[in-house]
């Protein structure tokens, strides 16, 4: 029996790629909550961003300002002399993407899972590019780091 591949997402807004995050996967967590990826220092909406090889970890780059900034708890697993970085592509080529994080809750509020999904900017391809499990708490203030 063949295993069937699903066909491409496309969207040309957050609300598209809230949408997409927020669909059920199979044996999957929920995502109860969505935020926007948004510069603190210039209030871009387009980025760059790097993911770890052995690490459950995310960096965005604005491409407006080139402000660095990390994903929900990403600052504690990255290491800056690590060969095992990878910049996020699409399948079309382009690096440059808007970014949106994904959170599956906790009934006590707190972060159980993060899904960085991202759309291209130039061919509105919708992609979860990276996700991690989320085993501390407290962790909602992650909400606030996407």
């Amino acid at each position: 029996m063949s295993e069937s591949v699903a066909e491409p997402v496309y969207g040309s807004s957050f609300e598209d790629l809230a949408a997409f995050l927020k669909r059920p996967e199979p044996g999957g967590y929920a995502v109860d909550e969505v935020r926007e990826c948004v510069c603190r220092a210039c209030g871009g909406r387009r980025f760059e961003v790097l993911v770890m090889d052995e690490e459950s970890a995310a960096r965005r780059t604005c491409l407006d300002c080139r402000q660095h900034e990390f994903i929900a708890d990403s600052d504690e697993y990255w290491d800056d002399d690590a060969d095992a970085e990878y910049c996020c592509a699409c399948p079309c080529g382009e690096e440059d993407f808007a970014a949106a994080v994904g959170y599956s809750m906790r009934d006590d509020g707190d972060v159980r899972w993060v899904f960085v999904g991202l759309r291209c900017l130039a061919c509105g391809m919708l992609g979860v590019y990276e996700d991690w499990k989320i085993d501390w708490g407290p962790s909602n203030h992650l909400l606030d780091r996407a």
